[in-house]
């Protein structure tokens, strides 16, 4: 029996993330993971793909929803939703969706931190996105993330990748929402449908992986892994792979629980 090893949500897409013991599951994620994220002066999502900088960029949560921001040789910043926010047309890959702009303070600090202009903004009504239609059905929603509501990894495969690196990487490079614990290096890419504590979740898609993995997630510092050894080990035609897009199978007013140690059960694979 395989179970849940560790859970982790980003409030900000491309800020530090956030280890928790235990999350409610609803339709579009684990609560309040990448439900705020910075944009450029088009309204275009900003990551770290472009600012790694954003790596350093640790979230506190508090109550009522409000966010304690800290960066190196930055004071500390509070954010949080407001009621009468003013709504923009903001895009994230090619969704363009609407989002409560945050506070000029915000805007301000991000700025000095980034060294550009970039506006914080809140996806404040979380129904609006959908996710890929050729893997996703018409009533699956998704937040501010890449694609998908979760992102699952395993620690099995995280033991296979390092197994043929000169230096081993945290998981953390990856940024999963759910790790499960010691299956056979790669058995994920067979699983079509799983279930996690009393959460049924679909198997939708592999996660392709890009620059941020090669983003130390303390320093904001790059190197060439793993993208180096993804490349000779885990190459899919273009694309390189590492962990699973899932999408949970909750009704659209229903949410679940999830607690780290949580068993964990494969349903359906190919």
């Amino acid at each position: 029996m395989h179970h849940l090893a560790s859970m982790h949500v980003y409030p900000i897409k491309s800020a530090r993330g956030i280890d928790l013991s235990e999350a409610v599951v609803e339709p579009w994620g684990l609560a309040g993971d990448r439900r705020w994220m910075l944009v450029d002066e088009s309204g275009r999502f900003l990551s770290q793909r472009k600012n790694p900088l954003l790596a350093t960029v640790t979230v506190r949560r508090e109550s009522g929803g409000r966010l304690a921001l800290h960066a190196p040789s930055m004071d500390e910043l509070w954010v949080e939703p407001t009621a009468d926010a003013h709504l923009v047309p903001v895009t994230v890959w090619n969704d363009e969706v609407k989002a409560a702009l945050g506070s000029d303070d915000a805007h301000t600090w991000f700025g000095r931190l980034l060294g550009i202009d970039a506006r914080l903004v809140h996806l404040d009504d979380p129904t609006r996105r959908m996710p890929d239609q050729e893997y996703a059905d018409a009533s699956d929603r998704v937040s501010f993330a890449d694609g998908f509501p979760l992102l699952l990894t395993t620690t099995g495969s995280l033991e296979a990748l390092n197994a043929v690196m000169d230096s081993p990487l945290p998981m953390n490079r990856f940024r999963p929402n759910v790790v499960i614990d010691g299956p056979e290096g790669w058995a994920e890419d067979h699983w079509r449908r799983v279930r996690i504590g009393e959460v049924i979740f679909r198997v939708v898609k592999p996660c392709s992986r890009c620059v941020i993995t090669t983003t130390d997630q303390r320093t904001g510092e790059r190197g060439p892994e793993p993208l180096r050894s993804l490349g000779k080990h885990r190459r899919f035609g273009k694309k390189l792979i590492f962990g699973q897009n899932l999408i949970p199978e909750l009704p659209a007013t229903k949410a679940g629980t999830l607690r780290v140690g949580d068993p964990f059960e494969v349903l359906e694979s190919v």
